[in-house]
């Protein structure tokens, strides 16, 4: 029996119109899958690859290596330990901002880890703050020494140094102990912030560069950009009232450097954060289009990429800022370097905090507040040389005496 197979006329017009239906179906489907949903193969950004972090971790270890031979010259020539404690004490900040940065890129898939990472690096950053400001102390003989120098000199007008509203007052006691508290109260806040991060974290109450009321980074940002700028405006006011005493020790280079460090790598933290906002920095999703690492860890990730990087050149420029040869003595042969033994107790010194506990008493304690301090050392009884600098001193041992003041605050 044959099979009829004609096609009539109306069959013959719908079959086509059939098919651009079902292909115009058909495409309409892709086009909507395509947007719902993320390709399976996705490629990582640099930070996850391992170029990146064989990239950082060639200049953390380089930062590394060149800030641990000026510490441990530092360490072998300990020869005047009233500054040398403080540069130590400054000098860790490479070391411990690189490889806490390193290790925050090593575990960045890791979404929120870097910021267990970065709170000791914070607390640290504070800590320098207020070692500099010592530094600078101890260079000019003390706080009874430079009361003497500025005590009753008028406070000029500036506009770059902000201290137009002190026209027409002096230099009184007052000063110096607001210059103390501004870079010790960083030391305490910093801390407590960074506690505050860590918990709010873990209940989801924390991510980096979102400014919503209901998360906690905008609130403890605002804290965190007042105490720093509180701090750094001292070291400001310091500066401009002590800069002719201090022209002898470069303090230019060593300033620089120290706000280089800390405040320049703050607002590239703001500024990752405000690229952030307007969706420059975007998440990284997992193969079923769920988001994976959030916007806030990627900038986190860029800021400690760019840390590894500057620290290799603030190692640098730290070595030329505080150099161990102008405490060497002048015949520095072999036989008048520290032993190992020696090199050990000096690294000891500088970690012992006691001397910040007792200048936060001393400085916060109202008890304290109309006196200043002395130190009396074996230092005390050399005279300067090489820049300033004092030569060797044949104990470590200090004594503090309080001078009182004639000064109100």
């Amino acid at each position: 029996m044959a099979l009829n197979t004609t096609v009539s006329p109306n069959n013959a017009s719908g079959t086509p119109s059939m098919v651009s239906g079902l292909t115009s179906t058909v495409a309409t489907t892709l086009a909507v899958a395509n947007s719902t949903h993320i390709p399976p193969k996705l490629n990582p950004i640099f930070l996850q690859t391992r170029a990146a972090q064989a990239v950082s971790g060639v200049f953390v270890w380089l930062a590394v290596l060149i800030t641990g031979h000026q510490v441990y010259c530092h360490l072998r020539y300990y020869n005047n330990p009233t500054e040398q404690k403080w540069i130590v004490r400054i000098l860790f900040i490479v070391p411990i901002y690189a490889f806490d940065s390193w290790l925050s890129l090593l575990f960045f898939n890791q979404d929120s880890y870097y910021v267990y990472f970065d709170s000791i690096r914070d607390c640290y950053e504070a800590f320098v703050i207020y070692n500099f400001l010592s530094l600078c102390y101890e260079y000019l003989g003390g706080e009874s020494q430079i009361m003497s120098e500025i005590r009753g000199k008028p406070i000029e007008s500036s506009f770059f140094y902000c201290t137009c509203c002190l026209a027409g007052r002096q230099y009184t006691i007052g000063f110096l102990r607001f210059c103390k508290q501004a870079t010790l109260q960083f030391c305490i806040v910093k801390p407590v912030m960074a506690i505050l991060t860590i918990i709010l974290q873990s209940f989801g109450l924390y991510q980096d560069g979102n400014f919503s009321p209901t998360s906690g980074y905008l609130y403890i940002t605002i804290i965190y950009n007042i105490s720093i700028s509180l701090a750094l405006y001292a070291l400001f006011l310091f500066y401009f009232a002590t800069k002719d005493l201090l022209a002898m020790y470069d303090p230019l280079l060593k300033f620089f450097t120290i706000k280089a460090v800390i405040f320049l790598s703050f607002w590239q933290s703001v500024l990752l954060a405000i690229f952030e906002t307007v969706d420059v920095i975007s998440p990284i999703f997992s193969e079923n289009g769920k988001e994976r690492i959030g916007t806030g860890t990627v900038a986190a990730g860029w800021q400690n990429f760019f840390i590894c990087i500057e620290m290799f050149f603030a190692a640098i420029a730290l070595r030329y800022a505080f150099p161990h040869n102008v405490y060497t003595d002048d015949q520095h042969d072999l036989e008048r370097r520290e032993p190992m033994k020696s090199i050990s107790s000096s690294l000891r010194d500088t970690m012992n905090p006691n001397d910040v506990i007792q200048d936060t008493v001393h400085n916060f304690s109202p008890a304290y507040q109309q006196y200043t301090q002395q130190s009396t050392s074996d230092k005390d009884l050399e005279k300067p040389r090489n820049g300033g600098h004092f030569g060797r001193t044949t104990s470590t041992n200090e004594k503090t005496m309080l001078l009182s003041s004639d000064d109100e605050l």
